[in-house]
């Protein structure tokens, strides 16, 4: 009798938990209610682990509501080397294309800031790591080239492993292609933010990533050219504490601020405010 008190029923004891109700952050492992880890924006409400935002998340953070409207969206990439690694190239696309509704790594769109009329590019590191190919290099001189007739600031979001090797040379093109742009919209004394975050690596960064008049990255981002552990082997010698990590570069110069996630849209204003009277 006294058994049957301790004995499970598996039927009345089972629970229906929805998948995706708990999040584990990938930093400290904290357990966080999916809901509360979605309200603040995918920051760890315990160590402030900035998790990877899509592109449209990035607008919604970013950009007034309802104020939003794509460009080039129709602008894809295609398979001009027929490259394969150990898939064909043009599969790896259809499968980005499906799994992010992206055509490529760069969402392009205007839309306005607390009023403020901008163009702005987000990159999607969903999309074969982010990575830079052709497709990139177009919207990007595109954007810049619609942003000196309309004389409105461009921002743009980076998260790239850099370019993309599948187009080969194609892709380094790109480099020279978006900077000599940017250099375009600097002597036009049009204003370019960049926004450096989680991860900004190689070809973007060595180009259009990190020209901008501003440069603001989010905590804990690793930014760098290659990865620490190739620099390593290459120099020979241990590198220091956090080196490549936004912290680090913003007191070694190489940034102007650091700026968690739910204050960026206050401070991208802000700037965007200055430069705005500056300029006009």
């Amino acid at each position: 009798m006294f058994r049957d008190w301790f004995k499970k029923d598996e039927k009345n004891n089972s629970r229906d938990i929805p998948d995706g109700l708990w999040i584990k952050c990938p930093q400290c492992s904290q357990i966080i209610y999916s809901k509360d880890w979605n309200e603040n924006y995918k920051v760890c409400i315990k160590c402030g682990y900035h998790d990877q935002l899509t592109a449209w998340e990035r607008i919604d953070l970013l950009i007034d509501y309802g104020t939003f409207k794509e460009i080039y969206k129709n602008v894809a990439p295609v398979d001009i080397l027929g490259f394969t690694d150990t898939k064909p190239y043009t599969q790896r696309l259809k499968e980005a294309q499906e799994a992010t509704g992206l055509k490529d790594s760069i969402l392009a769109g205007q839309g306005e800031v607390n009023g403020i009329p901008i163009y702005i590019m987000v990159m999607d590191f969903r999309f074969i790591g982010g990575s830079m190919g052709s497709v990139v290099g177009e919207k990007v001189v595109r954007v810049v080239e619609r942003a000196i007739v309309d004389k409105f600031p461009v921002v743009s979001v980076i998260a790239s492993g850099g370019a993309r090797m599948q187009e080969g040379l194609f892709s380094l093109y790109q480099m020279a292609k978006t900077s000599a742009a940017i250099g375009r919209l600097s002597k036009a004394k049009i204003p370019y933010i960049n926004i450096l975050t989680h991860p900004s690596t190689a070809g973007v960064l060595a180009s259009f990533g990190s020209l901008g008049d501003v440069i603001i990255a989010e905590p804990g981002a690793l930014i760098g050219f290659t990865g620490p552990r190739v620099i390593e082997q290459t120099i020979k010698q241990k590198l220091p504490e956090g080196f490549q990590k936004s912290e680090f570069l913003l007191e070694h110069g190489m940034i102007d601020m650091v700026v968690e996630r739910k204050k960026l849209k206050s401070v991208l204003y802000s700037i965007l405010n200055h430069l705005w009277r500056k300029v006009w």
